[in-house]
Parts: structure tokens; sequence; C-alpha cells
């Protein structure tokens, strides 16, 4: 028989991504609407050992599911990782009558939360919360669409600057493991090249794609980069090597940096993290647990947590094609 489930817990762990408050909304709604009690945990894994607990109910998560960030905050835990500090974190759960979590975050969020089901047979479900989406089993991680616009709305500015001074421009974005950001806004903003880590573009590729711009005519240039590009130099060694290789280019470097995971989520996100929050509760009260709620082909469908951690996303092959093409 599955565990009755009269109290669930919800917390955020790992990076913060627009979205997350839509979906701590949607979870604390949804759990009201079924009659169960909601316990928002402060500061992820962090304030589950050290009891940080507070009972949310529908009118605590007002006028939320506009912001960035999330209210519940966030911290990295070295204490989860030793099994005292998951004893303890079970221990508090156990005494504030808590059923079951619903983790919001992404793969070290998942792995915690895994680990713990494993421990004590605890009821886990997760929503994945990053906007570098690279959590597989969905095909929108929640941030990732606002990080997306964040970005082209930028480079469109970066671009005015460009052409009024005729500059090479180097846009550094987030994705260290995952070029999903830098390949569709690069796209989306009419990059020249775009360089990410699942594609080896090479120095000499970049800079005879570089010259054949500025033959074609182009007095500017924007090259979009994934902080994790597998040309092996950080963005301003590259600024120099064109630099030296390219003196007629006149190159400056813009880091977007956490502007990207910051800000009020667009509709998208906060129409998933509604949906994706309704699912990962009734998955629970249907005796569901170690699930990851996605997004699959448009349908709220479950990963087991397991597979969204192992699993690696692939970058679409037909994007890079279009990218080719356009930069020509």
């Amino acid at each position: 028989m599955p565990k009755t489930i009269k109290k669930v817990g919800v917390l955020t762990s790992g990076g913060d991504s627009p979205g997350m408050n839509a979906a701590i909304r949607s979870v604390v709604r949804t759990c009201a609407y079924h009659n169960i009690e909601c316990i928002g945990i402060y500061r992820g894994y962090q304030g589950m050992i050290e009891g940080d607990f507070k009972e949310m109910g529908p009118r605590s998560v007002n006028n939320i599911v506009n912001k960035g960030g999330t209210i519940l905050k966030s911290a990295r835990s070295l204490e989860f990782k030793t099994s005292e500090g998951r004893k303890k974190a079970h221990e508090n759960l156990t005494k504030a009558g808590i059923d079951a979590l619903v983790v919001i975050g992404g793969d070290g969020t998942f792995t915690g939360g895994l680990l713990f089901n494993t421990e004590f047979n605890f009821p886990v479900m997760g929503i994945p919360g990053t906007i570098d989406n690279d959590i597989f089993g969905t095909s929108h991680t929640l941030g990732y669409d606002t990080a997306l616009n964040t970005v082209v709305d930028v480079i469109d500015k970066i671009r005015d600057t460009a052409s009024s001074h005729n500059r090479l421009f180097f846009v550094e974005v987030m994705g260290r493991d995952a070029g999903h950001i830098a390949l569709n806004a690069g796209i989306g903003a009419g990059a020249e090249e775009i360089l990410i880590p699942e594609e080896n573009l090479g120095l000499d590729r970049l800079l005879e794609s570089l010259q054949k711009s500025k033959a074609s005519g182009k007095s500017s240039s924007i090259v979009v980069i994934a902080e994790g590009d597998k040309i092996g130099k950080n963005v301003f060694e590259l600024k120099d090597y064109v630099e030296a290789n390219l003196p007629e280019y006149d190159v400056r470097v813009s880091v977007l940096g956490h502007m990207q995971r910051g800000g009020s989520p667009s509709c998208f996100d906060r129409v998933l993290a509604s949906r994706l929050g309704v699912k990962a509760v009734e998955s629970l009260l249907e005796g569901k647990s170690n699930y990851m709620v996605g997004l699959q082909n448009d349908k709220v469908a479950l990963t087991p947590l397991e597979q969204a951690i192992k699993g690696k996303t692939m970058i679409d092959r037909e994007l890079l094609r279009v990218s080719d093409i356009m930069s020509t």
C-alpha cells in the first residue's frame, strides 16, 4: 500500500532560475486544493538539516508568480552529503510530520533527493529548475525560456553598438556543459558564429569564418560563446588571439553572467512551472516516488530521477545546420 500523504515539504536547491517561485506557488496551491498541508523548507537541504520550516497556504504565495529567484532561498549543503547530515534532516522531517518532498533544482538537487529516498524510503518528486536546460527527460527546464529572452534582448542592444563602431563582439553566455542557450539565442539574435561545448569549431575555422564575414561586406559581427566551449580558451584569451591574427578587427567582450538567471519569468516559464507543480504533488498522492516531472512533446511526463541525473541531453543537430546557413 502506498504511504498516505498528508503533508508535503517543498524546497529549492542549487542555482536559482526564473520560474522557481511559480513552481513553489503551484505546489502550495495544489496541496491546498487536495486538502493536504504544505511546508516550505528554506535554504534547500541545509534548511532540512536545521529544521528551517514554515507552513505555507494559498495566500502565502500571493504575488510571487512574476518574481525571479526563489522565496525559499537556496544554498549548497556539504553537511547533507554526509550520512549524519541526512539522518538529522530525516529526523526533522519526521518531527514536523512531513510525509513527502518536492525538490526543485538540477541534477545535484535530484542526486540528493534520490539518495535520501534510498536511505529512508522517503517519497521524493523532482521539478527541473536550471537555465542551462541540461536535464534529461524534459524539453524545457524552468528558467531556460526566460534566460533565452534575456540573452537575445542583450545581444540586440550590443549589436547596435557593434554596428555603430564596426566592431566584433564576443558575447559569453552560461552553459558550462551544454550549449542550448548559446545555440538558440545565437540563432535568435543573428550571431555570425556560435561556440558550444558539444562542438569543436576550432580556432582556424573561427578565423576563416570571420575573414569571410569581413570579405562579404559585414562591418560588424557577433560571436556567441557558451562558457564551456571546446576551443579551450577563455573569452578574453580568444579576443587576444583574434586580434593578433586579424588585426583589422576591433574586438570587444561582454560576459553576461548572472543577469541571465534573474528577472521576471516569461509566460512560458510561468505556465510550465504551474503544470509541473500540479503534476508533482498529484503524482505523490498517487503513490509515485523518485520521478522528475518534465515536458515531453508538450505533455507533462514522468522520468525516473536516476535517468534524469544520468541521461545526457543532446544538442539539436538541425539547429546547428540552421546556424551554419544563417551565418552565410
